[in-house]
């Protein structure tokens, strides 16, 4: 029965597929996510309503006897998982558990796990090449791309563990093997064992990634989803802009170990922080039991939806274009544009352009919906990179040139990745946390083989980085335009709504 929700004496009926109209599970209270809908589809009490709630207003303390954790637990357990409710966000006194700053925050930390892993060591690059005997300059290249397989490929598994134990354990856990992980790094003598630590560091990251967005997908859907993961970008962006920097730093005043040293320390920093705040997000009734048959259900569910296949496929070539240019960053400011003294002010700006398209895309995507930002983004990423790539292939590019160019790619890839993950991970809402297992797992492995060819051609020049880059543009348009139906721009349908008086 569709659930009704009362407003200005209207009584508002809305038929919604399960996976679109799940509600927050730190909000059970809150009315559905508004889809990706046009402004026109949508009645002025849903107006009014989807405007009264985009400010996230938490729920009274008094309506925590009314949530689905209420009469499952014992009074210790309530207070070890603390429910998140309050009755006003900017004073934490008065809730448990998690304001909505807050868990953006958490959420944003534990993406960062992953960023200072790849994006802290870039400029200690040949430092810890040199200290672990690797000959070749593209042969460093092994410790970015060891790393991302293991985050690729352990995320498979994530997601069917979380969906059958819960997301807080299965997270924990994850950050516990990262933690263990940058420590051997730390004390790694050889080139096999640095490897072996980077992949078992990857698969600790791993469970961040799938459990952010897992968690994140049981509290919102939709433009709001999107809008969350957008707000999280922002501070996780912040990461790359620093990370370099923070290696930098590192190795000017230490060793490249302190580097492996210091991730250690920031994943037991999270570690105590999820443990202490994050409650349980996925309700008892959503766990599914280890079984062939619905691990099977789900896994198909994943890969035969065809928009979210289509958006997994367009997002892990973009990812390729940008493991491409992380591969082979540290060698392009040093071989080719003679400037290791740039690197990392010139890749933090960069960077910065990632977080304003983010901050950007928070801000006008519940107006304008995912697919026209997206959908235009791309375009103008095929484009921007297109003619990125026949400069490098017909005059002497510039530092600058390139920092420029490099930067509105950045931009655009921006506002391509949030709202490509959140249409990839929508229809799923089911099927959640495997679905955010495949399609990491898909897109992260893909792209890192493909970043992984891109820096292995490197030849002293920017061509393979921007012909990379505009290659791998072109194919993910021909994966959106599939998932469409050839059809670019256009919201999807709305939901159906019945008004009487």
């Amino acid at each position: 029965m569709a659930p009704a929700l009362k407003t200005q004496g209207l009584r508002i009926s809305v038929t919604e597929a399960r996976g679109d109209s799940r509600r927050c599970r730190h909000h059970p209270h809150a009315p559905p996510a508004t889809r990706d809908l046009p402004n026109s589809a949508i009645s002025p009490a849903q107006s009014r309503l989807a405007k009264w709630h985009r400010f996230f207003v938490f729920l009274p303390a008094s309506t925590q006897s009314r949530t689905p954790f209420a009469g499952r637990a014992s009074a210790p357990a309530m207070q070890a998982f603390p429910i998140m409710s309050a009755s006003n966000p900017q004073d934490p006194s008065r809730h448990a558990g998690l304001s909505f700053v807050q868990f953006v925050g958490l959420m944003a930390a534990l993406m960062a796990t992953n960023a200072l892993a790849i994006d802290a060591m870039l400029p200690a690059l040949p430092e810890i090449g040199d200290a672990l005997g690797i000959a070749s300059p593209n042969g460093r290249q092994w410790i970015i791309t060891s790393y991302l397989l293991g985050f690729g490929a352990a995320q498979i598994v994530y997601g069917t563990l979380a969906d059958r134990f819960g997301r807080r354990i299965v997270l924990l856990t994850g950050l516990g093997i990262y933690v263990a992980a940058s420590l051997m790094a730390t004390f790694a003598d050889t080139f096999d064992t640095m490897m072996i630590a980077r992949v078992l560091q990857g698969v600790g990251a791993a469970g961040t990634r799938v459990l952010a967005v897992s968690i994140v997908r049981d509290c919102y859907s939709g433009r709001q989803m999107a809008r969350v993961m957008s707000l999280t970008f922002i501070v996780f962006l912040t990461v790359p802009i620093l990370a370099p920097s923070i290696g930098q730093v590192i190795v000017l005043f230490g060793i490249w170990r302190w580097i492996f040293a210091v991730l250690a320390l920031f994943g037991i920093a999270v570690l105590a922080w999820a443990a202490w705040r994050l409650p349980e997000t996925l309700h008892p009734e959503d766990r599914v039991m280890i079984a062939l048959g619905p691990i099977a259900h789900a896994f198909a569910q994943t890969v035969t939806n065809r928009l979210a296949v289509g958006y997994m496929l367009a997002m892990t070539f973009i990812l390729g274009g940008l493991f491409g240019f992380i591969n082979t960053a540290q060698q392009l400011f040093v071989d080719v544009f003679k400037a290791p003294q740039l690197f990392t002010l010139i890749f933090a700006l960069i960077a910065a352009f990632m977080g304003l398209a983010s901050f950007l895309n928070s801000r006008i995507v519940e107006r304008l919906g995912m697919r026209r930002v997206s959908h235009a983004a791309l375009l103008a990423f095929i484009a921007i990179t297109v003619i990125h790539a026949t400069i490098a292939m017909t005059i002497t590019e510039t530092l600058w040139i390139f920092a420029v160019m490099q930067a509105c790619t950045m931009f655009c890839f921006g506002l391509v990745a949030s709202n490509f993950g959140a249409m990839a991970m929508d229809p799923l809402g089911h099927v959640a946390g495997t679905a955010s297992s495949v399609q990491g797992f898909v897109t992260t492995v893909g792209g890192a083989l493909l970043g992984f060819f891109i820096g292995q051609h490197f030849d002293g020049t920017s061509v393979p980085n921007t012909l990379g880059f505009a290659v791998c543009g072109v194919i993910g348009l021909a994966m959106v335009l599939i998932a469409e139906r050839g059809r670019l721009f256009q919201p999807h349908q709305a939901p159906v709504v019945e008004a009487t008086r």
